[in-house]
């Protein structure tokens, strides 16, 4: 019974998972999951899911419920105020999902490769390694050796050992298995850096699309590594670190000064993330609209001192109504033989699909 419920708990989970698969686009789009994003686990609306039913023959006849009235009659007040609609309605399913299925679905759908992580420091993975001897243990892992020392030592402490005739019969007492002991082995670590610019141009809606673009960059870094790092840093003309939820809600004018964020994003790699011990992964989000002046400070910025520390830098540029949207076109021309630089154009939600497949399409 339990093997067969098992089964059948398999083969729903492969529905749902065709399910969350055939409407992922959608998902990623509407940004229909990130606010119900748990701590492991997220909560998926699923409509129109097909669930096992009972059905039954035409011989089912009387029972509860087959007094006088057809279907649709109203139980009490004016039949003629409606009518029963013959139509079945949209039933909606909520499933939770593990943001490792999750990230697991979102590389089939992009094709994404996997990350080739450097670094071997602070994170650590616990394995199992056979390197113990215990008393008590499964027959598949007796330690036949072991067990037969152990049973010529008691035999010549207790005196029954022959030497003319040396046989070593084991008890249950002297039988040995092998046992496992946990090993902490390092594991790739690796930190995010988001910049983006809060100017006046940036509204709302430029910031929901970064929300949702983030929200799949973080989910698919962390299949890849056993833990990862944010930092938050917005900019208008000036730069500053922030958490998480400021990052996100705040709304300042002021022109804008690109060069700012990077050298706040190129002091936190520097104090807190070396190059050596850490994964590094910078996304600047932009509407394109910096200070002219300014262009090579960021250049400079870029080529001199960020680039070369950290696995890649991306640029998404959200439009807005007030942005010029150049800064992309500079910064494309001038880094297009780096493959270290991305850059990507975010015009709507639509747009937010390929930006992923952009960003994460390289594996570095």
């Amino acid at each position: 019974m339990a093997q067969r419920i098992e089964g059948d708990a398999a083969r729903f989970r492969g529905i749902v998972r065709g399910k969350i698969k055939e409407q992922l686009k959608g998902y990623i789009s509407t940004g229909e999951m990130i606010g119900k994003k748990g701590r492991d686990l997220v909560s998926i609306p699923l409509p129109q899911i097909t669930l096992p039913q009972f059905r039954y023959g035409s011989k089912q006849a009387g029972g509860v419920g087959q007094g006088p009235g057809d279907v649709g009659d109203p139980l009490s007040g004016d039949p003629s105020r409606g009518k029963a609609g013959s139509e079945s309605g949209e039933h909606i399913l909520e499933v939770d999902v593990s943001l490792d299925e999750l990230a697991a679905l979102l590389g089939e759908e992009l094709e994404l490769p996997k990350v080739e992580p450097r670094g071997k420091k602070n994170i650590t993975q616990q394995v199992d390694k056979y390197t113990g001897i215990a008393t008590t243990g499964p027959e598949s892992l007796r330690h036949f050796k072991r067990t037969y020392k152990q049973a010529l030592r008691r035999q010549v402490l207790s005196g029954d050992y022959n030497a003319q005739d040396p046989k070593i019969v084991p008890i249950r007492e002297d039988t040995r298995y092998r046992s496992w002991n946990p090993v902490l082995l390092p594991e790739a670590n690796a930190v995010i850096i988001y910049a983006m610019d809060v100017s006046g141009s940036m509204g709302d809606e430029q910031k929901e699309l970064v929300r949702i673009t983030a929200f799949w960059i973080d989910t698919w870094l962390r299949s890849q590594y056993k833990d990862v790092t944010q930092c938050y840093v917005i900019h208008d003309a000036k730069a500053r670190e922030v958490d998480e939820h400021t990052f996100y809600h705040t709304r300042e004018g002021g022109g804008t000064k690109i060069s700012s964020a990077y050298s706040v994003m190129n002091n936190i790699i520097d104090e807190r993330f070396s190059p050596a011990d850490w994964n590094i992964y910078a996304f600047h989000f932009s509407d394109g609209d910096n200070w002219e002046e300014d262009n090579d400070s960021c250049t400079d910025l870029l080529e001199n001192q960020i680039l070369p520390k950290v696995n890649q830098f991306c640029y998404g540029q959200v439009t807005s109504y007030w942005g010029s949207g150049q800064y992309l076109t500079d910064l494309y021309d001038y880094f297009e033989e780096n493959d270290k630089v991305v850059t990507s154009e975010i015009n709507s939600r639509d747009d937010v699909l390929k930006a992923i497949k952009d960003f994460l399409g390289k594996g570095r």
